[in-house]
């Protein structure tokens, strides 16, 4: 019997996944530590899917890129994990299994799959993937070892105040892909453990500081990540345009760092609008976009937020 087209459309299954913007803690996911992050309406992956006899991926021909200058281009604002969130999503729609996996195990799925394919990285962009809005979130080995998981905590979004988010259209320098600090750090190195758990320690100061709406301590945590980032990795890992970036922001008093590993930066304006337009100014003169933030809801069902207020 054949399917008609009004069937086959039914059983076409769409989900998106938001970018993510690591707002503070970052690189310290990797490592143990914590981070403040949320996802962003702006940018997103949408993957459909639906019954087929073989397996078959079909990238869309014009939003689709298949070729990077280089993995920061890839992932600067978590492209590669947002596309797997979002398949992730259809298919435990598709076999009507959501409610078996645990909210808190699906962002470990989702990591484990892009390790697959190569990718080093952390769960921070995995678990504002699949919660959206904006989490606090702590990986600290104790809760790694005992739950599986780290602890993450859904923020209001109205906390956070006016945030930019600033790239380059045509990127053409982001560092090197490769760095010694993860070795480092497995070997104890004290800089690196050390500054590390300040990276850290910034999430959790972070996190009061938007509780208490203190937007301007919450700038002086952001150019505080950014600095002790570099100092970790240093300019030729970070690339000399990331760098750019965040130096246009600095230029005009606006606090930044980067939304993840490169290739996009956060800025917060503590002075108000006319800094706002300096921004806009600055970062035009020196040929990058500047927009201001659109941050995506949380996009868990109310089953799923009511799993995790029983379980916390």
């Amino acid at each position: 019997m054949a399917v008609t087209a009004e069937a086959a459309a039914e059983m076409v299954l769409e989900r998106r996944a938001y970018a993510r913007v690591g707002l503070l803690g970052n690189p310290s996911d990797v490592y143990g530590g914590r981070a403040l992050s949320f996802a962003i309406a702006d940018f997103s992956a949408t993957v459909h899917l639906r019954p087929s006899p073989e397996l078959l991926i079909q990238p869309h021909p014009h939003h689709d890129l298949v070729a990077f200058p280089s993995l920061p281009q890839l992932s600067g604002l978590s492209g590669s994990s947002a596309i797997v969130c979002a398949a992730l999503s259809c298919l435990l729609d598709f076999y009507n299994v959501r409610h078996l996996i645990k909210v808190e195990m699906r962002p470990n799925l989702i990591l484990n799959a892009e390790k697959e394919l190569g990718i080093v990285a952390g769960l921070q962009d995995r678990v504002a993937q699949v919660y959206g809005g904006l989490v606090y979130m702590d990986f600290s080995q104790g809760h790694m070892d005992k739950l599986g998981h780290g602890i993450y905590m859904p923020l209001d979004v109205n906390l956070l105040p006016p945030l930019y988010l600033i790239y380059a259209d045509n990127p053409s320098d982001s560092g090197k892909v490769h760095s010694t600090v993860r070795q480092r750090w497995l070997s104890g190195d004290d800089f690196i453990t050390s500054r590390m758990k300040e990276v850290a320690q910034l999430a959790l100061d972070g996190h009061k500081a938007l509780l208490q709406k203190d937007y301007t301590e919450l700038a002086r945590f952001m150019n505080k990540n950014f600095d002790l980032r570099r100092e970790m990795f240093g300019d030729d890992v970070l690339g000399a345009l990331n760098i750019k970036m965040v130096d246009v922001a600095r230029s005009v008093g606006a606090a930044s760092k980067f939304t993840g590993s490169g290739g996009a930066v956060v800025a917060l304006c503590p002075d108000g609008d006319s800094q706002v337009e300096r921004l806009r100014k600055g970062c035009q003169e020196a040929g990058f976009v500047v927009q201001q933030v659109k941050v995506a809801p949380s996009v868990l069902t109310d089953e799923e937020l009511s799993s995790l207020l029983l379980a916390s």
